[in-house]
């Protein structure tokens, strides 16, 4: 059975999907907040027009990629604090929080500065007229200035997480939401005396909003009782390039992760554009819908690399396992239940989207991809939670490129594009490859997890099992 659950008692794996699931609950609602802000944005600027929709789409595609990116750089932060409390380490653990927020900080500061310079070349790519082209440059400007405080909440977020008190992510997150529609409705329509910005002003709102959920979640831990023995800044020094460079070690390798998987997609979208508008709402549509699904995995994923990682960095490497399995199967039970549910609801999902009979056609097709590839996706995502707790990094980056740019981007292009291999697909072709490297992530990623769990089991234990 997997991992040897079928050899540890009933109550043990029960105790320890609590434990799991008191993580991953709050931060899942958490991240759906966050996920929610976008489709406010999108849906608040297609009430404006199609230019303004067009304009936050482009914008938010160039943030996006540059957020998940950072995001996963920082994500590093996760294990390191686990590791240093699982060992006890408290005083290294203060250390590194507090040059966490720097590190933080100065990484969004340079992906802001990206996103800046990105801005003249975009527009000489950008075949679209000039003021919708203007509307996405001040898009990527007012999301830009939010970006270093967008990283130095996951610093923040990495650290409230080691020390399990997810729950004032969950609060500032579903917050920072209710602030973001009045405040896109102000900018959009230039309110109180603000300039008059269309679907522009949901970027400005972004960077605004971003602001509001560093400071508040920061205060939250400066003040409250559960975080008093561990204050964030009761540490806090000149900035440390060694420790900058130890992050970069561990986190590189989980933000190239991440830029593969969001590039994908990105990039799928990019290529079907020639099939027709119908194809890419539907694809948009179905892709947004297992977005959302997505964060049951993902923040199982998050919770794992924090026990994982505290019992890891005590050399505990036989509960570290034991959690890992714990993990998958809670995962693949949540993917089997939302399978279930895709395939019984697929007309049901389209018709919130689109009453379109063509959109809602395809729609129900491409959900069958959707919810074929649920166990699998659970299964990488998680594996790599799992991982990132070991501080493996570097052979799950590979995989990830392996599995999304050859089998899942080449392959799609081959299926979708051309007749090298079958009949072209078209938009069907990609989701096939999809499947097909999502099934592979998920193989090669759950197996380097089992081998390298047993291998540091054995290792503790010094015999051969």
């Amino acid at each position: 059975m997997l991992f040897e659950l079928n050899r540890a008692p009933r109550h043990e794996i029960m105790a320890e999907a609590r434990q799991i699931a008191r993580l991953a609950l709050p931060m899942m609602i958490a991240q759906i907040a966050q996920v929610a802000t976008g489709f406010v944005d999108t849906v608040m600027a297609g009430r404006v027009g199609t230019d303004d929709l067009a304009a936050v789409s482009l914008g938010a595609s160039v943030f996006i990629t540059v957020y998940v990116t950072l995001m996963g750089v920082v994500a590093a932060l996760n294990p390191i604090l686990s590791h240093h409390l699982g060992s006890g380490q408290t005083r290294e653990f203060g250390r590194d929080a507090s040059q966490g927020l720097w590190f933080g900080l100065l990484l969004g500061a340079l992906g802001a500065l990206l996103m800046l310079l990105l801005e003249a070349p975009l527009r000489h790519v950008l075949n679209l007229p000039p003021q919708v082209i203007d509307k996405v440059m001040l898009f990527i400007t007012g999301a830009a200035i939010g970006m270093p405080a967008a990283m130095a909440h996951r610093a923040l977020h990495a650290y409230a997480s080691s020390l399990g008190h997810p729950k004032p992510i969950m609060v500032v997150s579903l917050l920072a939401l209710a602030l973001n529609i009045p405040l896109n409705y102000i900018l959009i329509h230039g309110l109180f005396g603000l300039p008059k910005m269309g679907g522009a002003g949901c970027g400005w709102a972004t960077g605004i909003v971003f602001w509001f959920n560093c400071l508040a979640l920061l205060a939250y831990v400066s003040w409250h009782k559960a975080f008093r023995d561990n204050r964030v800044l009761a540490s806090l020094s000149a900035p440390d390039w060694r420790r900058f460079a130890a992050f970069l070690k561990l986190g590189t390798p989980i933000g190239l992760s991440f830029f593969v998987e969001v590039s994908l997609f990105s990039f799928i979208a990019l290529l079907i554009a020639e099939l027709g508008t119908v194809v890419v709402a539907t694809h948009q549509s179905v892709l947004n819908f297992s977005s959302l699904i997505y964060m049951l995995p993902q923040s199982v994923a998050t919770a794992l690399s924090v026990r994982v990682g505290h019992h890891a960095g005590a050399g505990d490497y036989k509960a570290a396992r034991f959690i890992s399995g714990v993990g998958l199967a809670m995962g693949l039970a949540m993917a089997g239940a939302a399978m279930i549910l895709v395939l019984l609801l697929r007309e049901p999902i389209m018709r919130m989207y689109s009453q379109d009979p063509r959109v809602i056609a395809m729609g129900t097709t491409l959900l069958l991809f959707a919810a074929v590839y649920q166990l699998t996706d659970a299964a990488q995502t998680i594996a790599s939670g799992a991982l990132r707790g070991y501080k493996l990094t570097a052979i799950p980056m590979a995989i990830h490129i392996t599995s999304f740019w050859i089998a899942g981007l080449g392959l799609g292009i081959l299926l979708g594009l051309t007749d090298w291999i079958v009949p072209r697909m078209g938009i069907y072709g990609f989701w096939t490859a999809l499947v097909i490297s999502l099934t592979l992530a998920g193989l090669l990623l759950t197996y380097y997890l089992a081998r390298a769990s047993r291998q540091r089991l054995r290792r503790d234990q010094g015999i051969m099992l």
